[in-house]
This record gives C-alpha cells, structure tokens and sequence, in this order.
C-alpha cells in the first residue's frame, strides 16, 4: 500500500504513494475399496464323488466353525473375499477357520473345512483411483490361500456342491498410501480449513498429487508437478527450461479444493501495465535435498519488473469481518523499506478501496506509517492505509526477524483484535510479535475477498521478497494448530 501523503525525499518515488497496497485436478486423499461380503451358505446335496455336499460355508470375516456335510470325496469349495470352506472329503468337523485380516478397504477372508488356512491378506489402500482388496486364491479343502495382490478386486470360486461365489472388494473410489501431513491437514483437524494453498516447493496436503505451478516459454507452458515424495519435481521444469530458455511462473496452483489459482495481475492503480511473472529461474533453494526455485520479487516502481500475482475471482475467502488467517515462507534476507510485499487478502477492485478493505502479510521494513522494535525487517499487516506491526505508530513489541528463512503469520478473527507472529522456518518455535487490538479504524474489518502475492492491494510496486509457499484458511486456529505448522515447516528442510 502507497499513501498520497509527501513521505521521505530519500525515497524519491514516495511522494506517489497512496496505500499498500489450467487445467488441472486437484487430487485429495479418497478412501480405500469397500469390504466384499462373504459368500452366501452352499446347500449342496449329498453325492458321492467331487459332487458331495460341501457343508455350509461359515460367514465371512467369522470364526470358522463349519458344519461337516456328509458326502464323497468332494474338494472343499474355494472361498475368496469371505466365506469358510466347506469340508473335504471324509473329514470330520472343521477346523475353526481363522479370520483372515483385510486390507484396507479389502474382503476379509476366513478359511474353514479340513486344516485350518489363513484368509489372504488384503492389498493397502491403493493410489489414487486404486482400489484395495486383494484376491484370494483358489483353496483346495482348506489349504493355505495364496495372497492376493492388493488393488485388484477378485471374485472367489465357486464352492464345491453349492454355495453362491462372494465377491471380492470393490474397487476403491482412490485413496493415497502416503503417511504424509501438510500444512492444511493439520488446519482442518483445527476445523479451519485451508480456503487456498500455495507452493512452488512442496505438496501442502499430504495427498496432493498434481502441479504445483506452471512455468512459460515463447513456445508454449508446462505445469510442474510434486513429486512421490511430496516436493517439486524439478527435473520437469529444467527439461522444459533447458540452458538459455527463459521461462517464467505463470500459473502458481491452489492446492485447496477451491482452486484459487494465480496468475499476473491486470491493471491496478500502480501497474498501469499491470503485473509481470515471475522469473522461473530466479529465487532458487535446497529443500530435504530438492532444488526448487521460489517467486521472486525485486520490484522497483518499474513496469519493467512489477512482478505481481492476484485473484480477483476467488472462492471460500473471509469478506467483511469474518475470520481468517495466513501464513508465508519466504527469504529472510531480501526486504525492501518501501510498499509492499504481501501476501493475502485483498480488494477486488486493484486499487485502494479504503481502510481495512484489506488483510494481507507484510514482510518489509518500511516506516512510512508505523513501526516495530529495531531497524527491521518486521512482519506486519497491511490493512489498506497503512502496514500496522500493532495498534500504534510504534510497536517496539513486534521486534526485528532476522533469520535466513522465515515463517510470517497473520491471526485475523472477527471483532477488534489481531495477532502477528513470526518464526525461522528452519528450526524452533513461533514467537508472538502482537497479539492484541486493531489499529483504530480498522474494526470492523471490510475484506473483499481478493488474493495477492507481491504487491499491495492497490498494486504498490516497490516489494522486494522471495515467496516459497503459504496458506490461507477460514476461522481463527488456536495457538496449538500454529505451533503444529510451524513444526511442519521446520521439518520440510528450508535450506538443507
């Protein structure tokens, strides 16, 4: 945000200032096959030969405990995805039949008649659109069962002299193997889901499996996924952006179910020719091993930089009062002291809209309006009119961060209040920069709803920072679940 007000001649462009400012599918972690029933009772009637009666087939996922049927020397039908054998031959009662453990998702099979055999162990939860269940494999009066590979729904053979074939696990509707958790998982067991997710790094929910963003050449654009492990794939974007390629970042993917993707902004009251991409190759950094690139901002007042990203069309977002809050990564050593580098909520209309019309994180050390403890740089709120590190002018409370890696937090529920916090994403805790009321004017809240990164509200071009990823999300998370992320973040390897 830029205000009209003269400000420091130092600056030389301050007098200019008014105030701060596709295709693709989201996966999300679906569930496992359902469990196949076990097959219906045989009524096979007496007979000598293979076509004795095979007893009654024990229910699936049950104990054994099979009925003896008399007869010849029948062969105990196969049983798959549930139901115990009938028993073989001259034998006696069977065995109590062992329960077979399921996967998850998949038939529990239980064997019965003759010996005792253990029901195959079903598959694990398939990838995504994989369904679970394993098959069973043909018993032969109670012999052990092979295993069935996970996935794959079978159907079990018929059972000697009668009983009706049951049926393996249906093919699952998806579901994800991996134990992973991310920022927005752990959000929504708070109840205050992530309403938009964004990363050129990582997979921000465990199960996400699609782009992270999408880079652009002269020729044509290539969307960058996340790989098995959860972080960028970058051999995806060097392949298209070989040596001497320039390509730039021109969709950065929402990872949330909303799909607030974004992409340059259009004109604004300080992008005349509205923004620009960010260089791809720029903002590089080791993550657990992986080299990614972040969004790169070096923003002058130039039309020839103005990198900056917006939605103005955006679904889910906290409008008026409503709560919300936010985090960002970014480079703790590239700041500027003028407006704005932010990242949040904003106008849909690109331009200053008024006093709290707006909530985004600054990242800075600006004191055109206020000010923290120290020289800087803080992490503030920019509310439209003013980037706020309190309620005052001067917040010596809200202390300078100075880590190689930061974490900036953003608390904004309903009613007078506000919290800021930051933390150095590479190791220990959050620390509470403010926690108390809204500078005077700014409540209630008039969000509009929009989303920015790199600029102000009103497209204030003079930001500098390097944005890796951040969260927005509805409600107010109590401490606990900002602790919990923080503790993710750290754990991801911001430069290791």
């Amino acid at each position: 945000m830029k205000s009209k007000l003269a400000l420091s001649t130092a600056l030389g462009l301050s007098a200019l200032m008014a105030c701060s400012t596709p295709d693709r599918q989201g996966a999300t972690s679906l569930t496992g096959g359902t469990t196949g029933s076990g097959g219906a009772p045989g009524s096979g009637g007496e007979g000598s030969g293979g076509s004795g009666s095979g007893g009654r087939d024990g229910s699936g996922g049950a104990s054994g405990g099979s009925t003896v049927g008399s007869g010849g020397n029948s062969t105990g039908g196969v049983t798959a995805g549930g139901g115990s054998g009938g028993s073989g031959g001259d034998k006696t009662g069977g065995t109590t039949g062992s329960v077979g453990s399921g996967g998850s998702g998949g038939g529990s099979v239980a064997s019965g008649g003759g010996t005792t055999s253990m029901g195959g162990g079903g598959g694990t939860s398939g990838g995504v659109g994989g369904g679970s269940g394993g098959s069973a494999g043909g018993n032969s009066g109670g012999t052990t069962g092979t295993v069935g590979s996970g996935g794959a729904a079978s159907s079990g053979g018929a059972t000697g002299g009668g009983g009706n074939t049951s049926s393996g696990g249906a093919t699952g509707s998806g579901g994800s193997t991996s134990s992973r958790t991310g920022p927005c998982d752990i959000y929504q067991a708070a109840n205050t889901p992530c309403v938009a997710a964004h990363s050129t790094v990582r997979a921000l929910y465990g199960a996400y499996t699609g782009p992270l963003y999408q880079v652009r050449k002269s020729s044509g654009t290539k969307d960058v996924p996340v790989g098995a492990d959860g972080f960028v794939d970058i051999s995806v974007q060097d392949s298209f952006c070989p040596s001497g390629t320039t390509c730039t970042i021109s969709i950065l993917y929402d990872q949330s179910p909303n799909h607030n993707d974004l992409v340059k902004s259009g004109v604004a009251l300080w992008l005349k020719n509205g923004g620009n991409e960010a260089n791809a190759a720029d903002g590089k950094i080791t993550v657990s091993g992986h080299v990614a690139h972040g969004i790169y901002v070096d923003n002058d007042g130039s039309t020839a930089k103005d990198v900056a990203y917006r939605n103005n069309t955006t679904k889910g977002m906290a409008t008026g009062d409503q709560p919300e809050a936010m985090y960002m990564v970014l480079d703790g050593k590239r700041y500027s002291t003028i407006c704005c580098f932010d990242y949040g909520n904003a106008e849909t209309t690109n331009s200053d809209a008024g006093s709290a019309t707006m909530e985004a994180i600054y990242w800075g050390a600006s004191t055109q309006w206020t000010r923290g403890g120290g020289n800087g740089p803080w992490v503030a709120a920019d509310l439209e009119n003013g980037m706020f590190e309190g309620d005052s002018t001067n917040t010596p409370s809200n202390t300078s961060v100075n880590f190689a890696y930061v974490t900036a937090m953003l608390k904004g529920p309903s009613g007078n209040a506000m919290g800021l916090k930051a933390g150095n994403a590479q190791s220990g805790p959050l620390e509470t920069k403010w926690d108390g009321k809204r500078p005077p004017g700014y409540s209630p809240m008039k969000k509009q709803g929009s989303i920015i990164l790199g600029t102000g509200g009103d497209g204030s071009d003079f930001g500098k920072g390097t944005f890796f990823e951040g969260c927005i999300v509805t409600g107010d998370p109590p401490d606990a679940t900002d602790d919990a992320v923080q503790a993710n973040i750290v754990a991801a390897g911001y430069g290791k």
